[in-house]
Parts: C-alpha cells; sequence; structure tokens
C-alpha cells in the first residue's frame, strides 16, 4: 500500500491516527453526555455541540497561520497535541465539570490544540508530494492518510462506550439509555404521573437488578453513576494524545522542514513573472474558495452522525442486533470501520482507471459524493416514515421496542454516507494541497477546516428540525442540501479542472 508513496506518509498517518482515536473518543459520546450531564434538550445540546465542532475546525485557521509565519509546521503540531492533552485532562474530571459553561470552555481548550494540530499535519502530508516523484501519487497518498484517520476513529467509540458502561456497572446499575432523561423528567417535575408508575419503575427496576428502588434516590444516583462513567471514558483520549506525540517526536526527523525547503528556492523572480505568479495565485485562491463553499453544505449533513442521527439511534432504533443489547453511539464505529474497508478497495478502483486514462478528475469525484450523500439521507427518510414526532414520542415516556426501527436503517445509511465521504473528504485535502499556493499551504487547510466549520456551527439547525417537524421531513431537508450542493459542484468542474493542471 505505502509503495511509491514518501517514506513520511506513514509515521505523519500513525501520528494522526493516535490523535484521530482520542477524539473520536469524546465525539462519540459528547451529545449524549451533555444531555445527561445537565439535563439539557435537544436543541440546547446541539447547541453547544454545534459550537464546539465549529470552533474545532475555524481555530485551524489560527494555527495555519501560525505555522505559515514561523515556517516551524513540527513545533505547531506538537503544541496542538500538548493543549488537547490538557483539554481531555480536565475533561475526566467530574469536580470540575459543574456547568455547561465551563464544559464548553474546556472543549474550547481542546478545539484549540486541534486547530494547531489538525491542518498543519494535513499540510506536511500535501508537502510529501510536492516533489515530483511522488506528485502523481498525491490522491491516493490522502486516501491512505484519511484510511489511518478512520482506524483510530473505528475502536473509539467502542473504548468510550465500554469505560462507561463498566463504570455504571461498577455502581450496581444496568445501562438504560432512556434513563437519564426519564431521571432527569423525574427531578424537574415534568414526569406524568403514567409515566412514573409506567415506563420509568419499570426501566429503573431493570437497572437495578429486578429490585423497585426508592424513585427519588434512584434519580441522582444512576445520574451520579452515568456521568461519572462518562467523564472516566474521557481519559482514554489522554493515553491516545500521548502515544501519537511520541509516534510525531520520533519520526520527526523524515517529515518535511519547511525552513530548509524555503532556504533552498531563493530563485531570481523577474517583474513580469510576479504578475503571472499573481494571476495565477488568484486564480487558485478562487478556486478553493468555491469549493470551499460547496463542502460547507456536505459537512452540515455529514456531521449529523454526532448529533441527529445518534439521537436517533437513541430515541427510534432498537439497540438490539442478533440478540445482543448495544449503545446508541456504536453506530458512530460504522463509519470509520467502512472507511477503513473500503479505502484500499476505491483505490484499486481509482488506480485501474487511471491506468486507462479514465480516472474522474478531483473536482468530479467531489461532485460525485455530493450525489451519494443525498442517496443516504433518502434512505433514512424513506425509513423513518410513519414515526411518531419527537414530542409526541417523549410525552408517551419513550418508544417501546417494537415500536421502534431496525438498526439495519442506521447501518446502511452510515454505508452510504461513509462511500460519499471517500469521494469528498480525502480528495479535498489533495486537491487543497495541489492548489494552494505554497506560502499558504497551511492557511489554505486551514480554511478547508474553516469551511467545515461554518457546517458544523449550522448543526444545531439539524437538532431544531429533529425536535419541531416530522423526522421523515427532517432527513429530506439534507437530501435537497446535498443535491444542491452536486450540483453547484459540476457547474464548475471544467473552470476547477483547469485551474488544478
Amino acid at each position: 500500500m505505502f509503495k511509491n508513496h514518501p517514506k513520511g506518509l506513514l509515521p505523519a498517518a500513525l501520528a494522526n491516527m493516535g490523535e484521530r482515536f482520542g477524539f473520536y473518543t469524546m465525539m462519540a459520546i459528547l451529545t449524549l453526555f451533555l444531555m445527561s450531564k445537565f439535563g439539557l434538550t435537544e436543541t440546547e445540546a446541539g447547541g453547544l455541540y454545534s459550537v464546539f465542532y465549529g470552533a474545532i475546525y475555524i481555530l485551524a485557521l489560527a494555527g495555519g497561520l501560525i505555522a505559515d509565519a514561523t515556517k516551524n509546521y513540527k513545533r505547531t503540531i506538537i503544541a496542538g497535541l500538548i493543549v488537547m492533552s490538557l483539554g481531555y485532562l480536565i475533561l475526566a474530571m467530574p469536580a470540575f465539570i459543574t456547568t455547561k459553561w465551563i464544559a464548553l470552555a474546556v472543549l474550547l481548550i481542546i478545539a484549540f490544540g486541534n486547530g494547531l494540530f489538525k491542518g498543519n499535519l494535513q499540510a506536511l502530508v500535501g508537502q510529501m508530494y510536492d516533489n515530483p516523484t511522488y506528485s502523481k501519487y498525491r490522491d491516493s497518498g490522502f486516501q491512505i492518510f484519511y484510511m489511518f484517520i478512520n482506524i483510530g476513529g473505528m475502536f473509539a467509540p467502542v473504548a468510550a462506550i465500554w469505560v462507561r458502561n463498566w463504570f455504571v456497572k461498577a455502581q450496581g446499575y444496568m445501562y438504560n439509555s432512556d434513563l437519564p432523561g426519564l431521571c432527569w423528567s423525574f427531578k424537574n417535575g415534568t414526569m406524568t404521573s403514567d409515566v412514573l408508575d409506567g415506563r420509568f419503575t419499570e426501566l429503573a427496576t431493570q437497572a437495578s437488578a429486578g429490585i423497585t428502588p426508592n424513585m427519588e434516590a434512584f434519580a441522582e444516583s444512576y445520574l451520579t453513576a452515568f456521568n461519572t462513567g462518562f467523564h472516566y471514558a474521557f481519559s482514554v483520549a489522554i493515553v491516545a494524545m500521548l502515544v501519537s506525540m511520541i509516534i510525531f517526536i520520533a519520526f520527526k526527523k523524515i517529515l518535511p522542514d519547511k525552513k530548509t525547503m524555503v532556504a533552498a528556492e531563493k530563485p531570481t523572480i523577474s517583474k513580469e513573472q510576479i504578475h503571472k505568479d499573481a494571476r495565477e495565485i488568484k486564480q487558485r485562491l478562487l478556486a478553493l474558495f468555491a469549493v470551499f463553499g460547496v463542502v460547507i453544505f456536505f459537512w452540515f449533513s455529514f456531521h449529523q452522525n454526532g448529533l441527529t442521527l445518534t439521537m436517533f439511534a437513541k430515541d427510534y432504533t432498537r439497540l438490539n442486533i442478533f440478540g445482543y443489547d448495544i449503545s446508541a453511539e456504536i453506530f458512530q464505529s460504522i463509519n470509520p470501520f467502512i472507511v477503513v474497508f473500503l479505502t484500499p478497495v476505491i483505490m484499486a478502483i481509482f488506480g485501474a482507471m487511471r491506468k486507462r486514462g479514465k480516472e474522474p478528475s478531483t473536482p468530479k469525484k467531489i461532485g460525485i459524493g455530493m450525489g451519494i450523500a443525498a442517496l443516504a439521507f433518502v434512505v433514512m427518510a424513506l425509513g423513518s416514515i410513519g414515526l411518531p414526532t419527537l414530542h409526541e414520542a417523549q410525552a408517551a415516556g419513550g418508544m417501546s421496542y417494537a415500536e421502534r426501527v431496525t438498526p439495519w436503517l442506521l447501518f446502511g445509511t452510515y454505508f452510504i454516507l461513509t462511500v460519499a465521504e471517500l469521494f469528498i473528504s480525502p480528495l479535498g485535502l489533495s486537491f487543497v494541497s495541489k492548489v494552494a499556493p505554497a506560502h499558504l499551504q497551511g492557511l489554505m487547510q486551514g480554511f478547508w477546516l474553516g469551511a467545515t466549520a461554518v457546517g458544523n456551527f449550522s448543526l444545531f439547525l439539524g437538532a431544531m428540525m429533529y425536535k419541531s417537524i416530522s423526522i421523515s421531513t427532517t432527513w429530506m431537508v439534507f437530501v435537497a442540501v446535498c443535491l444542491i450542493s452536486m450540483i453547484a459542484m459540476f457547474s464548475m468542474v471544467k473552470w476547477l479542472e483547469r485551474v488544478s493542471k
């Protein structure tokens, strides 16, 4: 797989894999943690989730500016790992995270560390392929790099869930995803007597090994056990950060050094060449920002996987497969697993097409990905027809097992969304690294992540629709968004192909 690729690709990919393991450990449980810890509604949790997820990517602009200004990408990357480790350490302390605003402040510390790390590591990978020996393998190099990201993400939700459930069990309880919301409803005095005497008592008895508890004491105790388990799960991320840092520091000598590259490139440039280069840089920047504008809408749709799709798993899905109970968060492992499984397949297909001279251009691949993403939400919309609104479901104390939909609906949706992701995300990184002017590589990778940030800042709209309108209509909004993005991308393909030559 690494044949024909620069030596630095593997350590860069491994360092990124460790960091992503830690990051996705947190993201797998973040929405449900915020709701369980502070009694937030779906909309309130979605707002905090959107701010944090957007900040992760918008702060990549700051990271790119710092690295481009200092020409020291490696030191900036190491600083990012240190800052993220500090944030995860604080997040793992139950006594410290006492309000949602403290939680958000700590999340923003993690977001800043991520901004120092993420875009600049991608820029380093792009610099490897500026070497003419490797340039024609740029797309496949970023696909490999992206696959390793998802190897980290594949196991992270499992680790987070295991730690959380282990702690809940150690306190004498069984895990149930519906109980935190019911406990908060009981504590806030909004629970009806039918739910109190019915579903809440039934689930509390099951969670307490068949013994009907004092409901007031149970509500407080179960939330404490559940939320403390979440906090301890965040500590997994600290270990992952340390592993990533060790790998990066051990192999940093074989990664590109921008300072050395700049010092070696001091050609005499004429005024005519300066004007020509200025025109070319302008065209390149316009092309990049056009792509950034389009992919905003993909990320707004795709990153619902940690928000509305996770909520759908909790509220509407049978959390049982092949006779085994599963957690709502486990569905987020599907995406990275499929990335790892399908990346070699897609690379082989594109490689065969390249040999025959029929490989689609990178902009075309991105446009195709938008259409595939629309198909994923069509599947969700069809599978959600006839389901009650969230308000109706919550008024009844949640949906019974028989009323819920098969987990295969989410499996199918995640599969199709992941195929779309493979056509967009790694190839978008490749496009940016190829088209970005040499002196703005870190900043342009930051703007790619900034486009992701704008999409992420809009995620709360998905949570609002999920709570306010029918479930199938919510998914159809994402179908429309992805189709509009696809049309916009294909309308620019010829221009983008010309600029990127």
